[in-house]
C-alpha cells in the first residue's frame, strides 16, 4: 500500500501560516510601520505575520491595515488575542454566543482584548486615513495542539463568561491590588496607554512604574511599564514570548546571555517590537526626554501564569514570594542588581544621554565612573 511520503517534524501552525499566502516577516527587532502587508483573504483586508526571532513556541503576532473606511470580515476562533492600536481611529463589534452586542471606539495606543471564541469585526473610522492594529496571539498554541484549521476557527462552544461585565468594554475595569509589580487592572479595553495610571515597582528601579492587565479573563498577557527621565531598569532575565513595543519616548534595550563577549542592541519608538529570548538577560534604557512606556504581550499572565517558567517569573515559587524578575541573582532569582552590572552599561547610557541632551538622573542609583 502506497501511503505517501512520510510526515515527520511539521508545525502545524507555520504550514497554516504558509497556507494563508500572508507575508511573514521574522527579525530580532521589528520595526510595525515598516512590515509589508498583503491581502489577507480571511480577514478581508490587508495583513501580515511577525515572528521575532526568540519568541519561543507559544505566541506570534499578526498585523492587520484596514483602509480608510473599510473594514475586516467577521472572525470566530479559539485562539486568544490582545490587540495594540499603532495607528488610525476605528471601532470594533464584539458579539458572544449568548447574544449581546458590545461596540467600542479605539485610537493611537488603545489595548483591547477579543473574549475567546466570540464573534468580532474591526471597523475603520476614517475617511481619509487607514488604520494598523497588531495582535498578539496564541494562535500558535492553538494550532500546534489541535491541528485542525476547521476546529479552531469554526467551534461554537460558549465562552460568553470571559467577557466579565459591560463596562470593560468601555474602558472601565477593576483594580485588584496584589502586591508592588503585580497590581492588577481588569478589563476588555484600555482607551489610551499613555494615559492609564500606573503603581509603583521600586524592586525594578529607578522609580519605575507599572501595571498588569488581565484582558478578557483570558491566558494572554500584557502590562505595561514607565521610566521616568533621566533613569533605566534594572537587567533580568525570564522564559520566551514576551514582545515589548514602545508606546510613549524612545529609548534602547541591551541583550544578552552569560559569558556574551557583546551586547545585542535594539534601538526602540513607537512602533518598534522585540522579544528577549529564553533566559536572556534584557535591559530598557530611556534617553527620551519625556516618561518612556514600554507595552509587553505574551502568553501567561498573573491570573494564569500558564508555564511554571512564568509563575516563577512573575509570582515566586512559594505563595507570598516576590517573582524572579524582581528578585537578585544573589538571592535566587533573575534580576541584576545596578551595583552587580557590567560597568560597561552604564557608560553606554551615559553616553547616549549626552547625545540626546538628556540630563541624567541615576546618581542616587549606582554613582558615575
Amino acid at each position: 500500500m502506497n501511503v505517501g511520503e512520510p510526515r515527520y517534524g511539521v508545525d502545524p501552525y507555520i504550514e497554516w501560516v504558509n497556507a494563508e499566502g500572508i507575508p511573514v516577516v521574522e527579525d530580532v527587532g521589528i520595526d510595525l510601520f515598516e512590515v509589508p502587508v498583503k491581502p489577507w483573504n480571511r480577514f478581508g483586508c490587508d495583513g501580515a505575520a511577525v515572528h521575532l526571532k526568540g519568541r519561543g513556541d507559544f505566541s506570534s503576532m499578526f498585523l492587520l491595515e484596514i483602509t480608510k473606511g473599510g473594514s475586516t470580515a467577521v472572525q470566530q476562533h479559539l485562539f486568544e488575542k490582545v490587540i495594540y492600536v499603532l495607528e488610525g481611529h476605528g471601532s470594533t463589534q464584539v458579539e458572544l454566543a449568548n447574544g449581546s452586542k458590545h461596540l467600542f471606539e479605539w485610537g493611537p495606543r488603545s489595548l483591547f482584548a477579543i473574549p475567546l471564541n466570540a464573534k468580532y469585526r474591526h471597523f475603520n473610522g476614517s475617511g481619509n486615513d487607514r488604520a494598523l492594529i497588531v495582535a498578539t496571539t496564541n494562535c500558535a498554541t492553538v494550532m500546534n495542539l489541535f491541528n485542525d484549521e476547521s476546529f479552531v476557527f469554526d467551534q461554537s462552544y460558549d465562552f460568553s463568561v470571559r467577557a466579565g461585565r459591560d463596562g470593560y468594554f468601555t474602558g472601565d475595569g477593576d483594580f485588584h491590588e496584589i502586591r508592588q509589580g503585580n497590581h492588577m487592572w481588569e478589563t476588555n479595553f484600555v482607551p489610551d496607554l499613555a494615559e492609564i495610571e500606573l503603581r509603583a515597582w521600586g524592586d525594578r528601579g529607578a522609580g519605575g512604574t507599572n501595571i498588569m492587565f488581565v484582558l478578557a479573563d483570558g491566558v494572554m498577557h500584557a502590562h505595561i511599564s514607565e521610566m521616568p527621565v533621566g533613569t533605566y531598569k534594572k537587567g533580568h532575565r525570564h522564559g520566551p514570548g514576551f514582545h515589548v513595543m514602545c508606546v510613549t519616548g524612545h529609548g534602547y534595550s541591551l541583550l544578552w546571555y552569560d559569558g556574551d563577549p557583546d551586547f545585542t542592541r535594539v534601538d526602540w519608538k513607537h512602533g518598534v517590537v522585540f522579544p528577549p529570548a529564553d533566559q536572556q538577560f534584557h535591559q530598557h534604557f530611556n534617553t527620551s526626554t519625556n516618561p518612556a512606556r514600554y507595552l509587553a504581550t505574551g502568553i501567561g499572565g498573573t491570573r494564569y501564569p500558564f508555564t511554571t517558567a512564568n509563575r516563577r517569573s512573575l509570582l515566586g515559587i512559594k505563595p507570598g514570594e516576590k517573582g524572579a524578575v524582581s528578585t537578585s541573582l544573589k538571592d535566587g532569582g533573575d534580576q541584576v542588581e545596578y551595583e552587580d552590572q557590567n560597568p560597561d552599561i552604564h557608560r553606554i547610557w551615559l553616553e547616549e544621554m549626552r547625545k540626546n541632551g538628556v540630563d541624567a538622573k541615576m546618581e542616587k542609583f549606582i554613582p558615575n565612573p
